[in-house]
């Protein structure tokens, strides 16, 4: 996982390990950290009492004739602080920039608090040596007289493969940084953040900040620079400096944002943001199993409730039947009874009978003598 912080983690771990450590072999570390920064401690057995601490990085821009001068006032500061413990040595290790002597004895006979303070201050070295450097460029070049006209570029190299470059305007430093990701998805992702930095970062709430602006295409004042350092598929990062950014604390963290802001991106990017989605899609993919869950359960529960209710009405409609076909059979009884009583008070049928009630009983037929004329 990146570190953001301002000292080396592992570097840290070793020093922890150093506090409370019996020395009886020789020990030889060697770290390698993002920007191509490396450590080398060593403790020999034969003279256990010392160790040493060299670091090395390299020059983020080399057209400066003495980098390290910058770093007499900041280093004399600690070691004012720290001489008991801790001197730095003249002529450092061939291959390093700095080297440490570290009085172990000392070291391990110190409160917990203070041994905490000492190694702090010993991992946050190459903080004030890369600061110290890009704080001595910016001041350089913000000193400068351009006389309303741009100067060229300066490409700043703390990673290898991830330069950034420095421009001086007329009443500000411009820092372009090219970003570069290796997925696509990632590429998406980065967009939608700068885009979100851009509409916060130049917000009213943040006009104290410098001002940010991103582009998919490279800005203005890197034409002419090599096509290589152009290429990208992240687009371009651009920060307004004014002097007020330069002055005392304010210095140190912009120094330190221009120093970590490719990394703290690609980090945004490839955890907090991809984790903050997974987190989403699996407390979706939670609500909705949850949903299907208890729309099964009320199917359920539904088609339970429907038998039960069939059930009912079954029940229901067999006492209705009952209820209903007993007075039926009862009015059907009688009806026959009655149907038998009026048989029995009914007069005797004799056959034959009607006919001579239609003989003697008949209206009798009369036959008009005059004849009706139809007129037209």
């Amino acid at each position: 996982m990146a570190s953001f912080r301002n000292g080396s983690p592992a570097l840290e771990e070793i020093l922890n390990k150093l506090q409370s450590m019996v020395i009886v072999t020789d020990i030889d570390h060697h770290l390698y950290e993002i920007g191509s920064i490396h450590y080398n401690v060593q403790v020999f057995a034969s003279n256990a009492n010392f160790a040493y601490i060299s670091i090395w990085m390299p020059l983020i821009f080399t057209q400066v004739m003495d980098p390290y001068k910058s770093l007499d006032c900041s280093l004399q500061d600690i070691m004012s602080r720290l001489s008991d413990t801790i001197e730095v040595i003249e002529t450092p290790k061939e291959g390093y920039v700095l080297t440490l002597r570290l009085n172990v004895d000392r070291f391990q006979q110190q409160s917990k608090e203070d041994c905490k303070n000492i190694i702090k201050a010993i991992s946050s070295l190459q903080t004030i040596i890369l600061s110290s450097q890009l704080k001595a460029i910016l001041w350089n070049i913000g000193s400068q007289d351009t006389s309303n006209e741009l100067l060229k570029p300066i490409k700043i190299v703390y990673h290898p493969r991830e330069p950034f470059f420095i421009t001086k305007m007329p009443q500000q430093l411009s820092v372009t940084v090219p970003m570069r990701f290796k997925d696509n998805s990632d590429v998406i992702l980065a967009t939608s953040f700068f885009q979100e930095l851009m509409d916060v970062g130049n917000s009213w709430a943040h006009d104290k900040t410098p001002r940010c602006t991103w582009s998919p295409i490279p800005p203005p004042n890197l034409r002419g620079e090599h096509f290589e350092h152009l290429i990208t598929n992240g687009g371009f990062v651009t920060f307004d400096i004014f002097s007020k950014h330069l002055k005392g604390e304010k210095a140190d963290m912009v120094v330190w944002i221009l120093l970590k802001f490719n990394e703290y991106v690609k980090y945004h990017v490839k955890q907090c943001t991809r984790a903050f989605i997974q987190r989403k899609m699996r407390q979706r993919m939670g609500i909705m199993c949850e949903v299907i869950q208890n729309a099964r359960i009320r199917r359920e529960a539904s088609a339970n409730g429907m038998q039960t209710c069939e059930l009912k009405a079954n029940c229901q409609c067999g006492k209705k039947l009952k209820k209903i076909s007993r007075p039926v059979a009862l009015r059907n009884n009688f009806k026959v009874l009655t149907n038998q009583i009026k048989l029995f008070r009914s007069r005797i049928k004799i056959k034959g009978l009607h006919k001579i009630k239609r003989h003697w009983f008949g209206v009798p037929k009369f036959t008009s003598f005059g004849k009706y004329k139809k007129f037209t």
